[in-house]
């Protein structure tokens, strides 16, 4: 089995070459702090919107080198939200316009992909979330009404245990909720695709450069001071690793295995014939996908937070966490138990204090900021780079005024306690899913007491 190496996905393209460091002090109009998704697409629409605008992008490693190069490869229009915070200061239309907002990613990323000429594997398929036990099958039919309560009534239904093991014959189905308008996507592709043609339309783009303060007017890094009037910090899940930030947004790990190419017998098994982007209704959940070539991949948070908010060592997972992962394969995919884990590895992702996504512009200093996607970015990202750009811009839209801007919550407390309260709190909800596959009855109370532990 290969371990880290970033990802299984740069494993199936290569690693792309590495681009210059930043050659000495420098001045630009717009600097971006990370070379991701959000970054990447910051600077894309900005250039669209102002061909003349000196962007200059400075990445620590190499473009994609986080989580935009490591997901599960779910474009689902989805994020992570709260409709109850967001209405604190919203109201209910402008919860709605978020939603609305936030589904017509999908379309907007294939609608740029497909004019840049960018090759991801983007395939239009549904999400099947899959329910197998009584209790899994009640939180599933609340979130069926929620989501449709909110706006989504057109993509968001349930289907019965036979419709959804017609799609996916997973052992126990008793029924699942479509999601449909998702796409699945090859990640490290998308990303290293944004990344050519925002240099192509005249982006900086320096790697290997390590930032080491972000103030008014400047980013201070290790191969000079870039001085510019705007500048924004686009490390989502590294967010920790800047100087004065470590409470600010936990870095939360997540990873993900992946199968060797499963012969014909295994898929006509399984099913899975429309390449729906999976996963089910656990407290822990899981999330997978049918690759181009046939493997499955299977995510889910396996030791979630490393002490003191440490960043893991080139995506190589531990031991506990790949068996984990492991379980999570075989228990809905018993037939491809005989063919093993082909690679496994790991990333984080940024979650706020409140576990809801923010973007924002603070226009006393030009600081800017998006992230805490909380696992859902890939879309995520895509809403945020349009509404940075407009901020960046000054320019007033329909999206600057989404209740997701400019919105700040308190930092996470000091170790050892969020630590333990992280760890605490999977730890209740792996055992609430252990009582309700056992009992066969209704939601445990322990993973309400595990969310409230962290405020999830």
């Amino acid at each position: 089995m290969r371990k880290g190496d970033v990802s299984f996905w740069y494993a199936d393209i290569g690693m792309p070459a590495r681009r210059a460091p930043l050659a000495g002090d420098t001045r630009a109009d717009v600097c971006i702090v990370g070379a991701g998704y959000t970054g990447l697409w910051t600077a894309y629409y900005l250039k669209k919107a102002d061909p003349g605008l000196d962007v200059l992008v400075v990445e620590k490693d190499f473009a994609g080198f986080g989580a935009s190069g490591r997901n599960g490869g779910w474009l689902t229009g989805g994020f992570a939200w709260n409709h109850a915070r967001y209405r604190e200061r919203s109201s209910e239309a402008a919860v709605r316009a978020m939603v609305r907002a936030m589904n017509g990613t999908v379309d907007e990323v294939i609608r740029v992909t497909e004019a840049e000429g960018i090759e991801a594997d983007i395939l239009r398929t549904d999400e099947l979330m899959v329910a197998t036990n009584p209790a899994q099958f009640t939180r599933m039919t609340a979130e069926v009404a929620h989501r449709r309560h909110w706006g989504e009534e057109e993509r968001v239904w349930q289907i019965g245990a036979d419709e959804a093991r017609a799609r996916v014959s997973v052992p126990g189905v008793l029924g699942a909720m479509i999601v449909t308008r998702v796409a699945r996507v090859q990640p490290a592709k998308l990303v290293r695709g944004l990344a050519e043609v925002v240099e192509r339309m005249g982006v900086r783009l320096v790697e290997g450069t390590t930032v080491t303060a972000i103030g008014k007017g400047s980013v201070s890094t290790d191969r000079g001071t870039v001085s510019a009037p705007v500048v924004l910090r686009c490390t989502e899940g590294f967010t920790a690793t800047l100087p004065g930030s470590k409470r600010e947004w936990l870095p939360l790990n997540s990873a993900q295995i992946a199968t060797p190419p499963l012969p014909d017998s295994v898929w006509r098994e399984i099913g899975w014939h429309g390449h729906e982007i999976f996963g089910d209704f656990d407290n822990a959940y899981c999330y997978c996908q049918r690759t181009r070539e046939g493997r499955i991949t299977v995510g889910a948070r396996g030791v979630p937070y490393r002490f003191a908010s440490a960043i893991d060592s080139n995506g190589e997972p531990d031991a506990e966490t790949i068996r984990r992962l492991t379980a999570i394969l075989y228990r809905h995919f018993p037939a491809a138990k005989a063919f093993g884990v082909d690679h496994a590895w790991c990333g984080v992702l940024g979650v706020p204090r409140d576990w809801c996504a923010t973007v924002g512009l603070d226009p006393a200093t030009g600081i800017g900021w998006a992230g805490g996607y909380v696992g859902v970015g890939v879309s995520t990202s895509n809403l945020a780079g349009r509404t940075l750009a407009d901020l960046a811009l000054g320019r007033a839209s329909d999206l600057t005024a989404l209740p997701w801007v400019n919105r700040r919550v308190r930092k996470w407390e000091p170790e050892p306690l969020r630590w333990l309260g992280v760890h605490g709190m999977y730890a209740l909800l792996r055992e609430a899913d252990r009582r309700e596959a056992a009992s066969g009855g209704p939601p445990s109370r322990l993973a309400a007491l595990g969310n409230w532990l962290t405020g999830r």
